[in-house]
């Protein structure tokens, strides 16, 4: 991509206006294409407002009545509206936010399940890994690590993400499911024999053929059509209220200390800084990626301006602890919006409104079943894939790292796994060559950390609680 396509920030420029303050132009796309990207955007995210306060709830098992379902759907989606506009008016990308999945996993099964904390206290973690990261951000940190990153790391990052994507996208589909035996194949082709398979196999084919035809909104399209067909075959039921009275019951419902009382000051530092590297590393993962497929970031793989960004996805992680939904982090569904021809911030606007409208209509936004959004994201996950196209996988010395960052993402279910991976490799292969100047001070920091997060299972048995 030419350096004169890089993107300008928000403010300036001869027009004025909705398309001066976002650079529509600029980007080449207009506010009816925004507006489109947003809607997708949202349609594939809107399976959150849900999902979250049904990981949460069955993690927190009535411990805190605060935490209702009703009550996490609400701020669930609050939240993931706030920041979502928040991160297009101050950064102008097109990124949408919401609770994160894996950390909201971590909270309900690690935090509350196994380390007995309340459920206020997993949230203040959430709140300290946050406010940590915003620290991070602020100081450089966070846009140093991020700068540091090889290319084709950065590039690896991208696809792996693809894969990710497409791999949740067939997973969600029915068509990729667990063995529930223990034998044989880890996942296994689940072959169409119910219904909802069915409509996913067919959304998936009228979603290649639009794209293949060139269809605007095709990718709309495509997940109101398989979600029509969905009502019809019985996969998907309309509810029967398109209106509820939202509880916030959550909001500031947190605790910053007691998981130092319960775990002690070391073992608590220790497990913030787990949960703060996750954070830390999907997000940049996750912005990389999606700004390479939307052509905004420069041609060494760095983002412009991208510190406005990681400043307001730490304030979302922050965000989350506060209203007791979790961390919140930028999706990489995403994407489906830049599929769309998302380019700026406008389309996190609307994807960000919808969110705010899903908190009163929440059935509504339920009504679009997963077999119907994960055609989109196998779509999506190819395109985010032909990055590996730049990557020079015949070098050894950057293609195995590349290989473990892209392919430890999908079968992990865990982007900074891959992240992790690929740094500690890239580093080990850089020592083994000799070639100790090639090693950024940063990635040896960052390496060294993954080695700390990946063997934090074994240190905290081994860690006084003082």
């Amino acid at each position: 991509m030419a350096a004169e396509s890089v993107p300008k920030q928000p403010g300036g420029g001869a027009s004025g206006g909705l398309s001066g303050y976002f650079k529509l132009e600029e980007r080449g796309t207009t506010v009816g294409t925004e507006i489109r990207a947003g809607i997708t955007t949202f349609m594939v995210m809107a399976y959150i407002i849900f999902l979250n306060p049904s990981i949460l709830g069955a993690g927190f098992k009535d411990a805190d009545p605060a935490f209702t379902a009703t009550a996490l759907a609400a701020g669930t989606a609050l939240v993931a509206g706030l920041m979502t506009i928040l991160m297009g008016v101050i950064a102008n990308y097109p990124l949408a936010l919401a609770a994160g999945l894996g950390i909201n996993a971590i909270v309900a099964f690690t935090l509350v399940g196994a380390e007995k904390l309340t459920p206020a206290g997993a949230m203040g973690v959430i709140v300290l890994e946050g406010l940590a990261v915003t620290v991070f951000v602020l100081v450089g940190l966070r846009e140093a690590i991020m700068n540091a990153v090889p290319l084709a790391l950065k590039r690896a990052i991208g696809v792996g993400i693809g894969l990710f994507i497409l791999f949740i996208g067939l997973v969600n589909g029915g068509f990729i499911g667990s063995n529930p035996t223990g034998q044989g194949t880890p996942v296994f082709l689940a072959f169409p024999t119910t219904a909802a398979q069915g409509v996913f196999l067919i959304g998936l084919a009228l979603t290649i053929a639009l794209w293949i035809l060139r269809i605007r909104a095709a990718l709309i399209i495509s997940i109101v059509v398989t979600t029509a067909i969905a009502l019809i075959f019985g996969v998907q039921k309309l509810p029967t209220t398109f209106s509820v009275a939202p509880s916030f019951s959550t909001l500031g419902h947190f605790d910053l200390g007691n998981v130092f009382v319960h775990l002690g000051v070391i073992a608590a530092l220790l497990t913030v800084f787990a949960i703060m590297l996750t954070d830390f590393f999907d997000t940049i993962g996750t912005v990389t990626g999606v700004a390479a497929e939307a052509g905004l970031s420069r041609p060494d793989g760095s983002v412009p301006g991208v510190g406005r960004v990681l400043l307001v996805d730490s304030l979302a992680a922050v965000a989350g602890g506060v209203a007791g939904t979790s961390s919140n982090t930028t999706y990489i569904e995403s994407a489906a919006g830049v599929a769309e021809g998302g380019r700026t911030g406008l389309t996190s606007i609307v994807t960000g409104i919808l969110f705010l409208l899903a908190v009163f209509l929440s059935p509504l936004a339920g009504l679009v079943p997963a077999v119907a959004t994960a055609p989109a994201l196998v779509l999506v996950g190819y395109l985010m894939f032909t990055l590996v196209r730049d990557i020079p996988v015949a070098d050894p010395d950057e293609g195995l790292p590349a290989l473990l960052t892209m392919i430890l993402m999908p079968l992990t279910y865990d982007i900074t796994v891959g992240i992790g991976a690929g740094f500690i490799s890239w580093v080990l292969i850089k020592v083994i060559r000799g070639r100790f100047s090639a090693i950024h001070p940063l990635m040896w920091l960052v390496s060294a950390a993954f080695v700390v997060y990946f063997t934090e299972s074994w240190l905290l048995p081994l860690l006084p609680k003082v």
